[in-house]
């Protein structure tokens, strides 16, 4: 996925959606153009919507055409709430699922990481950012790259890591562990899953 100026595109979504955007720069530039925000025109709910979509979409790193489909895919399911069956879609991705755990700083060095071949679901090697991971699998780093520098004082870091209730780090053996549990909105995710929704169902 080609991002772009990360900088910029923050500044346009008015949102830190890549965490190294997160900077005293950015934060006082904001707040210098917060004052100008509140003379300017209001958005129509169609530029809400659709920042929110944006938003959503550059924090986890993800396309547009993977997002549309799966939009569709927690519209489809009826009997379930269309916003918590997206993020559970988002968050189930093995890119988010080895940020989240806190073995890597931000989403797009997870998303390389995957795509290099440094993890294992179930003892099978995976490169695809985007696999879904289920309920009781197991995520570790391949053995051949436990020595790369992506991973260098992984077990004193990972001690002050709070990982999410929907999973579980294991220090000796290096694990991750999905297991059961809502994973619910966050105020760090930046956006409204509900606007996400309404923007697809006009």
């Amino acid at each position: 996925m080609i991002i772009g100026p990360k900088y910029k595109i923050a500044r346009r979504l008015q949102a830190p959606v890549f965490e190294k955007t997160q900077t005293q720069k950015f934060s006082l530039r904001e707040e210098r153009k917060n004052k100008k925000r509140s003379f300017r025109k209001q958005k129509t709910d169609y530029g809400i919507q659709l920042n929110e979509k944006q938003k959503a979409r550059m924090f986890y790193c993800v396309t547009e055409k993977q997002f549309a489909k799966y939009v569709k895919q927690a519209l489809e399911k009826k009997a379930s709430s269309p916003t918590a069956t997206l993020l559970k879609s988002l968050e189930h991705r093995l890119d988010n699922v080895v940020w989240r755990a806190g073995i890597l700083p931000t989403h797009l060095s997870a998303r390389q990481a995957v795509a290099h071949g440094h993890f294992l679901v179930n003892g099978k090697r995976v490169y695809v950012p985007s696999y879904s991971v289920s309920l009781k699998d197991k995520i570790t780093i391949r053995e051949g790259s436990k020595g790369s520098k992506l991973f260098n004082e992984l077990e004193e870091k990972m001690k002050e890591t709070q990982s999410p209730d929907w999973m579980s780090w294991d220090n000796t053996k290096k694990e991750i562990s999905i297991k059961e549990g809502t994973i619910a909105e966050k105020a760090d995710l930046l956006f409204d899953l509900g606007q996400v929704i309404e923007y697809y169902q006009r």
